[in-house]
């Protein structure tokens, strides 16, 4: 009897050990899953972990897209509504609610829009005229950049700066017709801020510029022609925005010659305005269309029949920089006694997700 009570607990002594060792295998298993390639001191061991993790990902994310696929395929087959597509959260669909953002009922704004500044520009009473000048110390950079600015804005002039104060351009601007004034400031050699001043009564926007690459600098560069633009602006969501939006509108002329494929381009993204000059062209390319099986010629061989396909694609003209608003001030520029509309202060940084364009 003793005998065998001994045997039986030895059988369960080693059931309970197997236990133990198992588990201690699944433990070492997920310690291993779990180990992050950082952690690896041994640099060939590091990567090739990283890259065992990498593909593992790359499978998971095609499977789940291969998922995705034939969901949407069988809820189309049983006339069901596929299933909602999510939408990746990105810091401008979760920007902090602004009481400013436009709405297209937005009365009041619109009964505004034909009493501002720009009305007469915007409705077509008056043609752009625009003076474009540089601050007293002017670089090597500045005017290159001012001559690619009088190729994409119709009807602008270069005039020198000299010792003129900015008060006296203002008034000679307006005694020669002008309705507006570009100020291209530079700073060690580089133009660093625009100034836009609207004539007669104003506003005045300054801008700081930044990664301006010029035309000469990008890569296939297109030449311009001399034919009126159109004018894109994208984004210009708050009353802010819409009347920063309205500024640079009233540099360009209302009726574009769409026959010179010219696209001038602002584009405000997290209050940064880029800033994109274009030429569309259309091109067409033979490709060789393959026939079906039953159809060949007389030799017995299959047909290839040629088609005319039409390509569209764009060609960057050139300059390309970045602005960023710093100040918007009532009437023309004057630094002393100037009421400003809006300033840019740094404790108004509060998040990632505020944004006042």
């Amino acid at each position: 009897m003793g005998g065998k009570r001994k045997k039986n607990d030895e059988s369960g002594n080693d059931e309970v050990e197997e236990e133990t060792r198992s588990s201690k295998k699944k433990m070492r298993t997920e310690k291993k899953e779990q180990l992050r390639p950082s952690t690896i001191k041994n640099k060939e061991k590091r990567s090739e972990v990283h890259a065992k993790l990498k593909r593992q990902k790359k499978l998971e994310k095609r499977a789940k897209a291969k998922a995705r696929d034939a969901a949407e395929k069988r809820a189309l087959e049983l006339g069901e509504e596929p299933p909602a597509k999510k939408v990746p959260r990105t810091i401008e669909n979760t920007r902090e609610l602004d009481e400013t953002v436009c709405k297209p009922d937005d009365e009041e704004l619109f009964a505004g829009n034909d009493a501002d500044e720009f009305s007469s520009i915007l409705n077509r009473h008056h043609t752009p005229k625009i003076l474009i000048t540089t601050c007293r110390f002017n670089s090597t950079r500045g005017p290159a950049f001012i001559s690619e600015l009088l190729s994409v804005i119709p009807n602008a002039h270069y005039f020198k700066r000299g010792t003129y104060d900015l008060k006296k351009i203002v008034e000679y601007a307006n005694n020669k017709d002008f309705t507006s004034i570009i100020v291209v400031h530079t700073n060690r050699r580089e133009p660093d801020a625009l100034l836009i001043i609207g004539l007669p009564d104003g506003p005045t926007a300054h801008f700081k510029l930044s990664n301006l690459v010029l035309r000469k600098d990008i890569k296939a560069h297109g030449n311009p022609t001399s034919h009126k633009p159109e004018l894109v602006l994208n984004n210009f969501t708050t009353r802010l925005g819409h009347r920063i939006g309205r500024l640079i509108q009233s540099l360009f002329p209302q009726d574009p010659e769409f026959k010179g494929r010219r696209v001038v381009t602002f584009h405000n993204q997290r209050d940064f305005i880029f800033f994109r000059h274009h030429r569309y062209i259309f091109e067409t390319k033979e490709v060789k269309k393959t026939e079906s099986k039953g159809k060949k010629d007389k030799d017995g061989n299959s047909e290839n029949v040629p088609e005319n396909k039409t390509i569209a694609r764009l060609q960057e003209c050139g300059p390309r920089f970045t602005l960023k608003l710093i100040s918007l001030q009532h009437g023309t520029f004057d630094t002393k006694g100037g009421e400003y509309e809006w300033v840019h202060k740094p404790e108004m940084d509060t998040s990632r997700r505020r944004f006042f364009l």
